[in-house]
């Protein structure tokens, strides 16, 4: 079966979206799916950025905001903007994501916590946000907030984010289809076609 990697930052305004629609739009057209999560502060911080360009450049973080308004009201997905500080750290939620391979949470998980950032206005960094996310998927949160918090799961994100930065990977969402690299929530739908060809 052909395959897609689908590589996301818990920050990233536009990778809520993708994660709402990419396992119905993978489906659709018979592509599997890996989920990749990775951390851009490290990214950014070798661009001389440190910050995310969206706060850096006013003139661009007011473009995207109504232009992440426009894509969910579009999408049909609810959105109410973080009261707290933009981009949120997403640490915790990179790592828990990554234990949750094992055990096929990471989709639902996903969503969750972007659902809680980006449609709930709650903070993602807080362990009892995660907690309680955890707990509503029927997971053992005790287990996995230990797991995320060991130090072989803190050097597999630190390692995926290192094979991030190697491939190419500059922003998210960012999609892999073999050898080919999609940038942006609006190029999904050619990388899962580049994915079958």
């Amino acid at each position: 079966m052909t395959a897609i990697e689908f590589w996301y930052e818990f920050a990233s305004t536009y990778s809520y979206p993708t994660a709402m629609r990419i396992e119905r739009a993978a489906e659709a057209e018979g592509v599997s799916l890996r989920w990749r999560p990775f951390l851009l502060g490290p990214i950014f911080k070798e661009l001389g950025w440190n910050d995310s360009p969206f706060n850096i450049y006013p003139a661009k973080g007011r473009y995207m905001w109504r232009d992440f308004e426009r894509v969910c009201a579009e999408d049909g997905i609810p959105l109410k903007l973080p009261p707290v500080r933009f981009p949120q750290n997403g640490v915790k939620a990179a790592r828990l994501a990554l234990v949750g391979e094992r055990d096929g949470w990471t989709p639902a998980f996903t969503r969750a916590v972007y659902r809680a950032n980006y449609a709930e206005q709650r903070d993602i960094s807080d362990g009892e946000t995660l907690r309680a996310i955890l707990g509503a998927l029927g997971v053992d949160a005790d287990a996995a907030m230990a797991a995320a918090n060991s130090d072989e799961t803190k050097e597999a994100l630190f390692a995926q984010t290192g094979e991030a930065k190697a491939r190419g990977i500059f922003g998210a969402p960012t999609f892999i289809a073999g050898d080919e690299m999609f940038w942006g929530n609006d190029r999904l739908e050619m990388a899962l076609r580049w994915a079958k060809k």
